[in-house]
């Protein structure tokens, strides 16, 4: 007989006594039940052994099973997933969502916040310093934000309410306009503000200006045309007084009438330059935003007077630099929107991340010319924005 089927034998035979063991002479045990230890688990194809086997034949049926079975090792236990951190909230408070040059800004914004766990949430004051104040309050109420990233319609105006954020805990980032009154210069006018970055708009006027002198050259008088962005507020006071400065000296410039473009596309600079032809003419420079200035080649173009007339923008847009590059327009100072998106959104992280005060960053100091684009440097530049 194999000994397996020996041993098989043996311990059904063993089973049975100790059942008969368990049964028998319970007078005598006064009734008590006996403490009956779990036999360790075997392989099914052992029957269960008895306690009081001897261990040689525990050892034989161990010895079976390891042969008649694998050994399993229990898989390691997978590391639990970490949760993903929670993202930084920024509100960034536009000054005007449908701005062309603001577009080329937050999509760079966007991009940097996507790339690090950051929520973006837009407010969009549609060229209104009231609304924007109230979002502005309204952001810091709320306690849901980290940062702030603000280009601002009353940086005077909204200095304290800056203060107020600062005061909360909010890490703020200005760009593209200045809060407080001096607007010559980038730097930060409110202690706390982790970052300011814009080229300052006197100094902006005052490149306008240069450019300016250059077209009239050898006219006298030279007529010019000025249009405001939009009149009044802080960006386009400061535009006008650099403009004002840089041709102070020169007799033969004389402002002869003045409009309203807005930053919205030509159609503001359609309105503006049809009514300033009513009662003004003829003129030799125009100077504005690059916005407006598409709209007031479609009307010079229309009225045959392209040719007369010298156009001088202010935003470095695509229209900008294919006008000057053409001949169409004369000049432009440039701009480049995307790169202060970009900057703006790199100091708020490096705010949030360890407190990095950055500082004014003027993103045209470096520009070939201080970023003066005529007909002799055009091919130096690149537009960062549609117009």
């Amino acid at each position: 007989m194999k000994a397996r089927t020996l041993m098989r034998l043996l311990g059904a035979a063993l089973a049975l006594m100790l059942v008969a063991a368990a049964c028998g002479d319970g007078d005598d045990d006064g009734g008590a039940t006996t403490d009956v230890t779990a036999a360790p688990t075997q392989t099914a194809a052992e029957p269960a052994a008895s306690e009081d086997e001897p261990d040689a034949t525990a050892d034989t049926a161990a010895t079976e099973a390891d042969d008649s079975a694998p050994a399993t090792t229990a898989a390691p236990a997978e590391p639990a997933d970490e949760p993903d951190p929670e993202p930084w909230r920024i509100a960034y408070l536009s000054a005007s969502s449908a701005n062309t040059f603001l577009l080329a800004s937050v999509g760079e914004m966007q991009r940097l916040a996507d790339e690090n766990n950051i929520e973006l949430v837009e407010f969009d004051a549609q060229f209104n310093a009231e609304l924007q104040t109230t979002q502005l309050q309204d952001a810091i109420a709320s306690s849901q934000y980290d940062g702030i990233i603000l280009v601002a319609l009353n940086g005077p105006g909204l200095v304290p309410d800056v203060e107020s954020a600062l005061a909360s805990g909010l890490q703020v980032v200005l760009f593209n306009q200045i809060v407080g009154d001096d607007l010559s210069t980038n730097e930060p006018q409110v202690d706390g503000i982790a970052a300011s970055v814009m080229a300052p708009p006197v100094v902006t006027g005052e490149r306008a200006g240069r450019l300016t002198i250059q077209a009239c050259e050898g006219l006298d008088p030279c007529r010019v045309v000025y249009l405001f962005g939009i009149r009044g507020i802080p960006l386009d006071v400061a535009l006008r007084q650099g403009f004002d400065s840089a041709v102070a000296g020169h007799a033969n410039i004389e402002v002869v009438a003045e409009g309203e473009g807005l930053y919205l596309g030509p159609e503001g600079g359609i309105n503006a330059i049809q009514d300033i032809l009513q009662a003004q003419p003829e003129f030799d420079v125009v100077v504005g935003a690059d916005q407006s200035l598409q709209g007031v080649e479609l009307v010079l173009t229309d009225e045959s007077k392209l040719d007369g007339v010298a156009l001088i923008g202010l935003g470095g847009s695509s229209p900008a630099i294919e006008g000057v590059r053409d001949g169409r327009w004369f000049a432009t100072v440039y701009y480049a929107p995307a790169s202060e998106g970009r900057l703006a959104m790199e100091a708020m992280i490096a705010a949030l991340r360890d407190g990095t005060m950055t500082g004014g960053i003027d993103p045209n100091a470096n520009f070939l010319d201080e970023g003066l684009v005529t007909s002799a440097n055009v091919d130096q530049f690149t537009a960062e924005w549609d117009g």
